[in-house]
C-alpha cells in the first residue's frame, strides 16, 4: 500500500507511504490519498488529522517517471491536476477537521502544496521546502496559487514559484510558512501532540473557522458577516458551546465532545 492509515485515539495519522521513492505522486497514491482524507473526514471518533511523510522526505511531488509516460502516450493536457490533485486539495481544505502536516523533509512541488493545504505545519528542523513547477517548465497546481500567496504573501510566493530556490526549515518560519520547527527526531511527537489537542477541542467550531477564513479569502466584508452569523448559529446550537459557557460561568475547565 502506498498509503498508512493509523488512528489512535481521536487522531487519525495519514502516512505517504513510498519512503524508497521520497513519497513521489503516483496516479495510486493520490487516489489512496484521497481515499484516506475522506475516510477520516467520515470517521466520527477522528477529531483531528496528522498528515506526513515516511522516510528522509514528507513528499518530493509528482512522481516524474509515471509523468514522463503519461506525456508520452500524449496526455499534455495533464489531466491529473483535475482528477487528482485538485480533488485531494478540495477534501483536505473542506475536512470539517483541523489537518496538521508533519513535514519530515524535503516538500517539493505538489508536495508542498499539500502540506500549504493543510491547517498547521510542522516542520523538522532538516526539512525544506521547494517549489520546483518552474524547473520543469510547469506553472503551480495543488492550489498552490491560492494557499502560498495567502501564507507568505504574494511577493514571496512569486519568488519562490518563479526562482524555484529551495528555503529551508528556519526560512519557512521566518516566512510564516510554517507554525514551528522542531528538531526531527521529536517531529513526531510535536504533531502527536497538537493533533492530540485540537482533538480535544471543539471539533464543530473548529469546522466553522475553516469555514469563515475560507469565505472571508473571496468575498467582501458583507459577505463574510453573513457566513460568520451562520458558523456561529450552528456552533450556538452545540453542546459543545453550553458546556463551556457553564463551565466558563463555574470557572470550570470546559470538556468538549466535539457536538
Amino acid at each position: 500500500m502506498s498509503i498508512r492509515y493509523e488512528v489512535e485515539g481521536a487522531v487519525a495519522t495519514i502516512t505517504l507511504d513510498r519512503p524508497d521513492a521520497l513519497n513521489a505522486l503516483t496516479v495510486e497514491l493520490k487516489v489512496a490519498l484521497r481515499e484516506a482524507v475522506e475516510r477520516a473526514a467520515g470517521d466520527d471518533a477522528v477529531r483531528a488529522v496528522v498528515l506526513t511523510g515516511a522516510g528522509r522526505a514528507f513528499c518530493v511531488g509528482q512522481d516524474l517517471r509515471e509523468h514522463a509516460d503519461s506525456l508520452a502516450a500524449g496526455d499534455t493536457d495533464l489531466d491529473t491536476v483535475r482528477e487528482h490533485y485538485n480533488p485531494i486539495v478540495r477534501a483536505l481544505t473542506g475536512l470539517p477537521k483541523p489537518v496538521v502536516a508533519a513535514v519530515n523533509g524535503m516538500a517539493a512541488g505538489a508536495g508542498a502544496s499539500l502540506a500549504f493545504a493543510c491547517d498547521f505545519r510542522l516542520a523538522a528542523d532538516s526539512a525544506g521546502f521547494l517549489m520546483a513547477f518552474a524547473r520543469v517548465g510547469l506553472g503551480p497546481d495543488t492550489g498552490a496559487s491560492w494557499t502560498l500567496q495567502r501564507l507568505v504573501g504574494y511577493g514571496r510566493a512569486a519568488a519562490m514559484l518563479m526562482l524555484a530556490e529551495p528555503v529551508s526549515a528556519p526560512q519557512a518560519l521566518e516566512m510564516g510558512l510554517v507554525n514551528a520547527v522542531v528538531p526531527a527526531d521529536e517531529l513526531a511527537a510535536a504533531a502527536a501532540e497538537l493533533a492530540g489537542r485540537l482533538a480535544a477541542g471543539p471539533t464543530v467550531a473548529y469546522a466553522g473557522i475553516k469555514r469563515a477564513l475560507a469565505a472571508a479569502a473571496h468575498t467582501d466584508l458583507a459577505a463574510a458577516l453573513e457566513v460568520e452569523a451562520d458558523v456561529q448559529a450552528e456552533c450556538g446550537r452545540t453542546a459543545d458551546h453550553r458546556n463551556a459557557t457553564e463551565a466558563f460561568l463555574a470557572k470550570q475547565t470546559p470538556a468538549f465532545t466535539g457536538r
